[in-house]
């Protein structure tokens, strides 16, 4: 057996490529994406190591393009469910006792894997498959997943590392242990980087998982499940599952060896998980551990010294990067009267020079939202505004899925704070502005902490640090991550870990070590070298 205080190279962020014209990384990515358009995959199970094709399988598609087809998966059934809990099963003993350094190697490899070999495939596939622009994918689906691996290992030496204080003739010694079971990872379509990590994550630390990604980031998740498998997973530690989530999930969250829930998703969704577990606590040996990121109705606020040009960039950027398909995407303001116009005309001549089209066209700022289920549901959002006497469409509002699923950023403003567009998450490139007068700061605050049951991300805009005090302070509830002067959107690992509160989710911060203290069970040993031989005590002998 090897000596030695194992110790990895310090995490560092993975620099982000600009695929401006000219530099290698546009022609690389161009290259993959034209290879993808003509590719026609077909994509498996992947339980206990084994290719399983079930023969029921779904289109692999372009929200961009409904004419774009590159291959099927297959999905899995109740008995593909319960295969890949006895894999997981079969894989716990030899996994948890892996040395975690043997572990960290794998993690550390897929993450050199993303950084170089694969990069611009992983991108390209997130671009396709999931609509984003290359500059979207490229922060996400390679940057961000290269950190969360690269942090994470990092995060899990600095845990096993934490030890306890050991008086003279004793020796305290804490053993950090997986789970007893296994842990069901679902994850969402917007983000590759989130469908890599909550897998991993609980892997890492030496339990074994069951992987149900989302149906529309199919592709990316298979790639990386690949490149994980290079890298030298062993099999049945990670079984990718993808299918219903009411066959998979529900399944899952009633069987009696569920020891942990890794999720993003809907507050909706979330809501049945802990529904189910508390309906089956009986069931289980242990408590599951249950980890969730949800919804978010993001706000900025303004007060009226700030500075206008950058309140107008968070603006767009905030709320439309990615069509405003992030759980971040900032879809309510609040601004002063003074300013008002100023932004909203502001955000009106910047949006006049935006782009909407084909992941390909580099130009693009956006593309389309993901499917048509997200489509029906923006528009319906969009067209009660057009019908509302408490609101006026400022700017958009077109919507067309005749080519692919295309919404126009739009601009709400409404006279009613809590119109159902400032209230209910959207999930889409949709922003909604409420004006409140310059002295009622106060109630404009206030309106920002109680107007929604979300608490994920926030921004404000001041000059003044009395006020930018004040506003942290009465809002220290309403946002998990919270942005002074800048976009409520684009958190990054090691530097602000993510995560909200109240109806956004148990705000266990993915890319730190207090998510992965998560999926680890602590067991304390004491060691006495000279134990008493006597149960008398001092106290208790004669004056």
């Amino acid at each position: 057996m090897a000596n030695g205080i194992f110790k990895p190279t310090p995490a560092s962020n993975e620099p982000v490529k600009s695929y401006a014209p000219g530099t290698p990384e546009r022609g690389e990515v161009k290259k993959v994406l034209d290879k993808l358009c003509n590719s026609e995959y077909d994509i498996p199970l992947f339980i206990g190591g084994k290719e399983i094709k079930t023969g029921k399988t779904a289109k692999l598609s372009s929200p961009s393009d409904h004419s774009k087809c590159f291959g099927k998966y297959h999905l899995a059934e109740a008995k593909h469910l319960e295969m890949a809990i006895e894999a997981a099963e079969k894989a716990r003993s030899e996994w948890k006792n892996l040395p975690w350094e043997e572990r960290a190697g794998i993690f550390l490899k897929a993450a050199a894997l993303l950084s170089g070999k694969y990069r611009y495939l992983i991108n390209a596939a997130t671009m396709l498959g999931q609509g984003k622009t290359v500059h979207q994918a490229e922060i996400d689906a390679a940057c961000e997943l290269i950190d969360f691996l690269n942090f994470n290992v990092n995060y899990m030496r600095q845990i096993y590392t934490d030890q306890p204080f050991s008086p003279k003739g004793t020796w305290n010694r804490i053993e950090y242990m997986p789970l007893e079971g296994f842990v069901l990872a679902i994850t969402p379509f917007n983000f590759t980087a989130i469908g890599g990590n909550l897998p991993t994550s609980p892997a890492m630390m030496g339990n074994t998982v069951l992987w149900k990604p989302a149906s529309t980031a199919i592709l990316s998740s298979y790639l990386f499940f690949q490149i994980l498998r290079e890298a030298g997973l062993p099999d049945g530690v990670i079984n990718f599952i993808p299918g219903s989530g009411a066959v998979i999930g529900q399944k899952a969250l009633e069987h009696e060896k569920l020891a942990g829930v890794h999720f993003t998703g809907s507050t909706e969704v979330f809501l049945n998980v802990w529904k189910t577990i508390g309906n089956n606590i009986h069931k289980y040996k242990s408590y599951p551990r249950i980890v969730g990121e949800t919804g978010g109705k993001d706000f900025l606020i303004a007060y009226k010294d700030a500075d206008i040009a950058p309140i107008i960039t968070a603006c767009v950027r905030g709320a439309y990067e990615y069509q405003g398909q992030k759980c971040s995407a900032l879809s309510r303001a609040y601004l002063p009267r003074t300013m008002s116009e100023k932004v909203i005309d502001g955000i009106k001549s910047q949006l006049d020079t935006v782009k909407m089209g084909d992941v390909t066209d580099f130009s693009n700022f956006l593309t389309a939202v993901i499917d048509k289920s997200s489509f029906n549901n923006i528009k319906s959002y969009i067209d009660f505004a057009k019908e509302s006497p408490e609101a006026e469409i400022v700017y958009g509002g077109t919507c067309d899925d005749s080519k692919g699923y295309y919404v126009e950023p739009t601009v709400i403003l409404t006279s009613n704070p809590h119109f159902k567009t400032m209230k209910e998450e959207i999930f889409g490139p949709v922003l909604t502005i409420y004006i409140y007068e310059d002295d009622k700061i106060d109630e404009a605050l206030d309106l920002v902490d109680t107007t929604s049951i979300y608490a994920l991300t926030g921004a404000i805009f001041a000059t003044d640090r009395t006020m930018i005090n004040k506003m942290l302070r009465k809002l220290e509830h309403a946002a998990g991550n919270f942005y002074v002067n800048d976009k409520p959107t684009g958190s990054v690992v090691g530097q602000q870990p993510f995560g909200g509160s109240r109806g956004s989710g148990t705000n266990d911060k993915a890319g730190s070590k207090v998510n992965l203290m998560r999926w680890i069970s602590m067991r304390t040993i004491k060691e006495t070298f000279e134990p008493p031989v006597d149960y008398r005590y001092p106290f208790m002998d004669d004056e």
